[in-house]
């Protein structure tokens, strides 16, 4: 038997502030960022929320990163890049996830996979660039 859930606002707004940015955000940025304008707002009531919302479907986590998991409210199979350097995580929407890998693993190591995940990690471009700039600069 599904449980009744009541309407807050406060939910709406976490939910919205998700959907409304594609940083992938953390838990604290949803809280600094709705704080001003719900200021009987917790961290706890976000971190609940979003609990709610990875149970419901509504959200996935796309990981820790730099010691906060990050959320992403596109739950359509996708690939993420994460910037080792910033932090900045972005979506890679046009990898075609559908090659088969789910089948060639299962078959493989003889295990039912249903889904998968691709994540790369390195240097943004900010990032690459900022560090190609670094090389470049004459010793004095």
């Amino acid at each position: 038997m599904e449980r009744v859930v009541r309407y807050s606002k406060k939910r709406e707004a976490i939910l919205a502030a998700i959907r409304g940015t594609s940083c992938h955000p953390s838990a604290e940025w949803v809280y600094r960022q709705l704080k001003p304008r719900h200021p009987d707002l917790s961290l706890g009531t976000v971190y609940r929320n979003l609990a709610f919302f990875l149970e419901r479907g509504q959200v996935k986590s796309v990981g820790v990163v730099q010691g906060q998991e990050r959320f992403d409210a596109v739950v359509t199979p996708h690939s993420h890049f994460v910037c080792n350097c910033c932090g900045a995580v972005l979506d890679l929407p046009d990898i075609d996830l559908s090659g088969g890998l789910d089948g060639a693993v299962s078959r493989q190591y003889g295990l039912a996979v249903k889904r998968h995940e691709l994540t790369f990690y390195g240097l943004c471009t900010s990032c690459s660039k900022q560090q190609q700039n670094i090389k470049e600069e004459p010793l004095s």
